[in-house]
């Protein structure tokens, strides 16, 4: 049967029709308005009658940028959008009519990789996405890991330089600060001595080889596998999957990040150690791995 996978981003609600296979059969958009709760119930309504509806789709999983409770059930916290300790999955399955499986969005993302994606041979995986911030999802024999209180995989906020930058979450040396796409261009700006370059024009540079795009995307890497080797002593994964924006640098990222890893992870010398490879699903990882889990829960009956 195919299922719903909704994603409520800061700026877009994405919806997709998924088969068992991970399929997208169809998708959906409409604006998130992120002052208006009310009005993003009404757009997953709107998405889902659009995409069959309760005839066609018994199961929709919900991805959400926000701090969850470990049941899934409640919203403690959004930083996209003004709803904190929220009921959300009652709300949306009063409004769809059908039975809803709520999740953190980098952890959907992660389980649509571990499904479909780059990590559909392995047990256990790790996930970080390298976009404005970093998330992070982990995987451990098949399954998701929430943790005691549901929040486990921020792993973006791990200590990697203590006492070093400042940031958002309080802390101080977060691995987002030294290996997220925000980190990389204020790292290239100042390398190039640039306040105003763009997204776009560091692509570029990066492609024609100025050692300074590169210098600050390699800073990015470094600080990326001194992160993942702490990560790797504690779960021990069979792989790294790496996503987001930054990730499409391909192995001018990946070159560094894994001899920084293993420069890190003195013990990758004398025991098999995780492969990193780059996410494979793309933008279609989150509603993929919604309506996965979804559908998953729906036919195990939980």
């Amino acid at each position: 049967m195919d299922a719903l996978g909704l994603d409520i981003g800061g700026t877009k609600i994405a919806g997709a029709r998924v088969t068992p296979r991970g399929e997208v059969v169809a998708h959906a958009s409409r604006p998130t308005t992120p002052d208006d709760p009310e009005g993003i119930l009404v757009a997953l309504a709107e998405i889902f009658q659009e995409l069959g509806g309760q005839d066609v789709l018994p199961a929709v999983g919900v991805a959400v940028a926000a701090f969850l409770d470990r049941d899934r059930e409640t919203l403690f916290f959004s930083p996209n959008i003004s709803w904190q300790n929220f009921p959300l999955k009652d709300a949306v399955e009063t409004r769809l009519g059908v039975p809803v499986v709520l999740e953190n969005d980098a952890n959907a993302a992660g389980w649509g990789e571990f499904r479909f994606g780059a990590g559909r041979d392995v047990s256990s995986m790790i996930m970080l996405t390298i976009g404005t911030g970093v998330g992070g999802a982990l995987v451990d024999d098949g399954r998701l890991l929430v943790g005691g209180f549901g929040m486990a995989g921020e792993l973006g906020h791990i200590i990697i330089e203590p006492g070093g930058r400042l940031c958002g979450c309080g802390n101080y040396g977060c691995l987002e600060q030294y290996a997220s796409g925000t980190a990389l261009m204020r790292d290239a700006r100042e390398r190039l001595g640039d306040e105003s370059l763009t997204q776009s024009a560091l692509t570029e540079l990066l492609v024609e080889g100025n050692p300074h795009a590169i210098g600050a995307l390699d800073g990015v890497a470094r600080a990326m596998g001194r992160g993942i080797a702490s990560l790797v002593a504690v779960t021990d994964p069979e792989l790294i999957v790496i996503g987001g924006g930054v990730a499409s640098a391909g192995e001018m990222l990946l070159a560094p990040l894994r001899e920084s890893f293993l420069d890190t992870y003195g013990a990758g010398a004398k025991r098999p150690v995780a492969t990193i490879a780059v996410a494979t699903m793309g933008n279609t990882a989150g509603v993929v791995g919604a309506a996965d889990l979804a559908r998953a829960q729906m036919t195990s009956g939980a």
